[in-house]
């Protein structure tokens, strides 16, 4: 397996192409750390972009949803896909309002999806999914019954065209405008997660290590 993946017409960079990055792992890893997935897809020349949560395994990302949910079934008819997800790393403030920018990563993947339909795949998925959002939660938590499972429809999109595009540091000024006293600089950004609080139902279990220990990769 190759670590770049192949350029396209789709995945080329138009614009500020050196923050382009199309290796396997800043894709992985940025998919990995962010916990949304933009899904964009055309209905009857409507185009929607959903949120919706979702797992990585390997080179296959996995979608879920009911089997009544209009978006899964457009997901297995629609002919091309877009998932786009984003971390916000930074608010970058310029002394020109021109020059304000973001430090952010960001990946652009498109393909085809594809419905799930072997229940053990279907399974796997799911527990792909969970634990992507709560590493370790699935071996915690009780799995889906047979009947969860014909509830639920599960898709995959190849991880196969996609690219990474990546913000980091300060403002970029025009020399004049450094004479001016104005503040420029970087206001960091970072996900924080609360204490967590357990929902008061139930029999008085403890706090597992993937709840107590989490974090983001």
């Amino acid at each position: 397996m190759t670590t770049e993946l192949p350029l396209t017409d789709a995945t080329r960079l138009r614009r500020k192409p050196e923050r382009g990055d199309r290796h396997r792992d800043t894709i992985h890893a940025v998919i990995d750390e962010a916990l949304v997935a933009h899904v964009g897809f055309v209905v009857d020349d409507q185009p929607f972009v959903i949120p919706m949560t979702y797992g990585r395994d390997g080179d296959v990302l996995y979608l879920h949803g009911s089997v009544a949910n209009r978006t899964l079934r457009a997901l297995d008819t629609s002919p091309r896909v877009c998932a786009t997800f984003t971390l916000l790393d930074g608010l970058v403030l310029a002394r020109s309002h021109f020059h304000h920018s973001m430090n952010y990563r960001s990946v652009v993947l498109l393909g085809t999806a594809r419905r799930v339909r072997d229940a053990a795949r279907c399974r796997r998925a799911l527990g792909c999914i969970v634990d992507h959002v709560v590493p370790g939660r699935t071996s915690e938590a009780r799995p889906p019954s047979d009947a969860e499972l014909r509830q639920t429809a599960v898709v995959e999109l190849p991880i196969e065209e996609a690219s990474a595009k990546v913000r980091t540091g300060g403002p970029v000024e025009e020399p004049a405008d450094l004479e001016l006293d104005v503040w420029a600089g970087v206001i960091p950004v970072r996900a924080v997660f609360g204490r967590p609080e357990a929902d008061g139902q139930g029999l008085d279990a403890a706090t597992p290590p993937s709840v107590t220990r989490y974090a983001r990769p």
